[in-house]
């Protein structure tokens, strides 16, 4: 028996959080039985289409949706469920956008069409008037209704009167708990690799660099930590458009020493174990999967309290306001006990482990293709 193919649409199949929450379901996922297929709505290659492709996926370019461009893409996506007129799932996560998608596969007569909500906010103007119509087309278009976090389903599908907020299902930004463990070896390994010596404080962050990530504010944050403990050092992992802007700050307030760029890792797992402390200070987020990954290497997050109390699983994160000064944020970092905890107990009994959540995503597929 053929496995039953999903069609999963996203932006670009980059290492953010909801491709890598995708990655862990399609890496656990039985195979024989579901096949994931990427959308994609950039001409790039993505850093997983490699890994798609062995994993037996297809990926199929779009182009970007935009306010000039609806009637030519509304026709591009009706001449693709034409020709792919297999899927009986579209799981779509383009946040507004994905009413248009759905609107397509209702009219191709897909049975199970989700919109899956991964944000909290998106931090621009949502009166321009496309983005007012795409919302005003999420209230028919969906099937089914997924959300990372209450927070992200209410601010999704929150102005849909039609729907019972009850009715949105949240699905775990799960990963893999025995990746994660923590491994002094490793550790030191990592250090070693990255010229840290083993006694000093590593303050941690990785994330995309974008305004909702809150660079500016977290340079700030260990401008204060230095001051107040000299011998610390930042990582930053990830890459954006404002990585330069970033880089010019750190310049300025002379941390050029005690700051290192490193990238998109690969190795997020023995990156963690490499770490102290996980700073997230963001504008806002749904649930992030790399605060789920970093309670998974037992680390200590202080996080901004704009973000869900839910990403809480392990009781080792702590809130602090936007509105504190960096030197408060500072001080509450230097209070805090260092010890890496083994909490994976913790997130599979709380549905975060993909061995087990995707055992119950095979299961809810099935259910919603006929």
């Amino acid at each position: 028996m053929k496995p039953l193919r999903v069609l999963q649409v996203v932006t670009v199949m980059n290492r953010g959080g909801l491709e890598t929450m995708l990655m862990n379901y399609y890496r656990h996922i039985d195979r024989d039985k579901i096949q994931f297929d990427f959308m994609v709505h950039r001409q790039e290659e993505g850093h997983y289409d490699q890994e798609i492709i062995k994993l037996g996926g297809k990926i199929y370019k779009m182009p970007q949706i935009k306010p000039g461009n609806y009637k030519s893409y509304f026709i591009k996506l009706d001449d693709f469920f034409q020709v792919h007129p297999y899927y009986k799932i579209v799981h779509s996560h383009i946040n507004e956008n994905s009413s248009f998608v759905l609107r397509a596969a209702k009219k191709a007569g897909i049975p199970c069409r989700i919109a899956h909500s991964h944000l909290s906010d998106l931090g621009i103007d949502y009166k321009l008037p496309f983005r007012l119509y795409a919302r005003y087309e999420m209230r028919d278009h969906p099937s089914d209704y997924f959300a990372c976090s209450k927070n992200a389903g209410k601010w999704l599908f929150g102005r849909n009167k039609k729907l019972n907020l009850e009715r949105v299902t949240i699905l775990n930004n799960a990963v893999n708990t025995q990746e994660f463990t923590y491994d002094p070896k490793k550790r030191l390994k990592l250090r070693k690799d990255l010229g840290i010596r083993e006694e000093q404080l590593v303050v941690g962050h990785i994330g995309r660099f974008n305004k909702q990530k809150n660079h500016i504010f977290l340079i700030e944050i260990f401008k204060e930590i230095l001051t107040l403990n000299g011998d610390a050092i930042l990582l930053l992992a990830g890459d954006g458009y404002l990585k330069t802007k970033v880089e010019k700050k750190v310049k300025e307030m002379g941390l050029i020493d005690q700051v290192k760029f490193i990238g998109v890792r690969s190795d997020i797992p023995n990156l963690l174990q490499a770490m102290d402390i996980f700073l997230f200070p963001s504008l806002f987020e749904g649930l992030p999967v790399v605060l789920v990954e970093a309670q998974a290497a037992g680390l200590r997050c202080v996080v901004s309290d704009s973000i869900t109390k839910e990403c809480d699983l392990t009781d080792r994160i702590e809130f602090m306001s936007l509105n504190s000064p960096p030197l408060t944020w500072a001080k509450k970092i230097l209070s805090l006990s260092y010890e890496h905890l083994d909490t994976s107990n913790m997130l599979r009994n709380r549905g975060y482990d993909t061995f087990t959540m995707s055992k119950w995503l095979t299961k809810y597929y099935f259910d919603h293709a006929l």
